[in-house]
């Protein structure tokens, strides 16, 4: 009988030590694959940064570009007021008599508050003819 009992006991801790095997080839496993799965995660976390990195450069960028924008444009409102304050037939009527008269673009730009482009049209189309 003691043989039988140690052989039960022999076999009962064989069984025992080849279930602890196998956790443990289970739990490599396992270690194993979270280990890749956080390697991803790393993978993926450094291409992230480097993506809002580039986010944030393009955003500074575009602000800049913004704010030379409306430093460019800051003075539109103030010239549509102008333009809509002014009676627009009485201001060119009265820019083409002073252009006849003699008066060059920088006159016109300032007193009928026309723009360069629209002062230079009228000078060239109604201004006096220069000899040479």
């Amino acid at each position: 009988m003691i043989l039988n009992t140690e052989m039960i006991l022999s076999l009962a801790g064989a069984g025992i030590g080849f279930l602890g095997l196998m956790s443990a080839l289970l739990a490599l496993r396992a270690v194993h694959g979270w280990r890749a799965q956080a390697l991803s995660l790393e993978s993926s976390l450094a291409a992230l940064r480097r993506e809002l990195e580039l986010l944030t450069s393009i955003s500074a960028k575009t602000g800049r570009r913004v704010a030379r924008v409306e430093q460019q444009y800051s003075g539109v409102a103030d010239r549509v007021d102008q333009v809509e304050m002014r009676g627009p037939v009485q201001s060119y009527d009265q820019a083409i008599d002073f252009a006849r008269r003699g008066a060059d673009t920088d006159r016109l730009t300032q007193q009928f508050g026309l723009s360069r482009g629209e002062a230079d049209l009228v000078t060239r189309l109604h201004g006096r003819k220069k000899t040479a």
